[in-house]
């Protein structure tokens, strides 16, 4: 764990020299919010209705698989989704950039283009997000989900969803960079829905889990169940990694599969992997061609960037965010609901 995140989730000392600049961070976002409120600053509203999909801290949360989920949920109602995002660790040469097949995770950043090859709909990275949203409606699309911008407050929205990490919830509750608040926790009384990731949900907040079913091999595309997978190694021994917000729900994930993890190596979110990286798994992995014995399990974000380096055995475990009850259909008719002012 990075000494920052230990300041913000395990009560490190470092938290109090950053304490100035806490004060500092928090005075600049509140004089921005009041220049919204005032209308100095103007926010731009368009002919097409935007979800955004964010949370009110730093590192990953499980926005992603939300997306997704609103994505196949919308289109199955018949409606012509699209997705913007920021594209954090890609070089946006081009923006806004629409995204294509050939689209990399160097060019657009992971996230997007995982999202692009997973629902098939048009994805958009752009850092002004107004302008993405014109692009996506150039394509046809009817409704926009937005992966972030919860404080790109530029961008008008019908439908904002907090999505919050369960385990580790809001750390030591401070703004940056004492803490790994974007926002202060009164935000969550402005949106719409607060979804948990995971743990326990408080009052008014819904749960959500992310579950696996399959794993895929990165060298070929090939399919297995878990079951499957855990017959064709029976020792049910890994190698894990994972380069996302929190690696260690990753690890408990697959430990609570019923793996063993030999090795388990986590990395920063976004993370631009190298050769170098697959090498401390095995002393036999010094390229793609080399087969390990014991199989490399990785998250579905971290293997859009890994597929030319990783060795082979190597293998990715694609997640769906899931509700209980019916809170998953009561969250797409608010939505619908929300937008029938648009046609829909």
């Amino acid at each position: 764990m990075r000494l920052i995140e230990k300041a913000w989730y395990q009560n490190h000392p470092l938290k109090w020299l950053l304490l100035p600049l806490n004060l500092l961070f928090f005075l600049l976002s509140a004089v921005r919010r009041m220049l919204y409120r005032l209308n100095i600053l103007k926010q731009v509203e368009l002919d097409v209705p935007v979800v955004i999909v964010g949370n009110i801290g730093v590192g990953g949360n499980g926005k992603t698989p939300m997306v997704i989920y609103l994505v196949e949920q919308l289109q199955q109602r018949g409606i012509t989704v699209g997705v913007i995002s920021r594209g954090y660790g890609g070089e946006k040469r081009q923006s806004p950039l629409l995204l294509t097949a050939d689209t990399t995770a160097e060019q657009a950043g992971d996230e997007p283009v995982l999202i692009s090859r997973r629902c098939q709909v048009p994805v958009v990275v752009s850092s002004d997000r107004v302008a993405g949203v014109k692009m996506l409606m150039q394509q046809g699309c009817n409704m926009v989900i937005s992966d972030d911008g919860l404080q790109h407050y530029r961008l008008k929205r019908d439908v904002e969803l907090v999505i919050v990490d369960g385990k580790r919830r809001f750390g030591n509750g401070w703004l940056l960079p004492a803490g790994p608040l974007r926002e202060g926790l009164w935000r969550l009384q402005t949106v719409d829905k607060v979804i948990v990731n995971g743990g326990l949900a408080d009052v008014n907040e819904q749960i959500m889990n992310l579950q696996g079913n399959n794993v895929i091999r990165l060298e070929d595309g090939k399919k297995m169940n878990l079951q499957q997978f855990k017959q064709e190694f029976p020792a049910h021994t890994v190698n894990a990694m994972a380069g996302i917000g929190n690696p260690e729900r990753f690890f408990m994930s697959l430990h609570e599969l019923g793996f063993t993890l030999a090795q388990k190596v986590g990395f920063v979110d976004h993370h631009q992997f190298t050769s170098a990286d697959f090498q401390q798994f095995s002393q036999n992995a010094l390229d793609n061609e080399t087969t390990m014995e014991t199989p490399l399990l990785m998250t579905e974000k971290d293997a859009v960037k890994c597929h030319a380096m990783a060795p082979k055995n190597s293998w990715y475990l694609p997640v769906d965010a899931h509700f209980e009850d019916n809170h998953g259909e009561q969250l797409i008719d608010l939505i619908i609901t929300r937008c029938r002012n648009y046609g829909l």
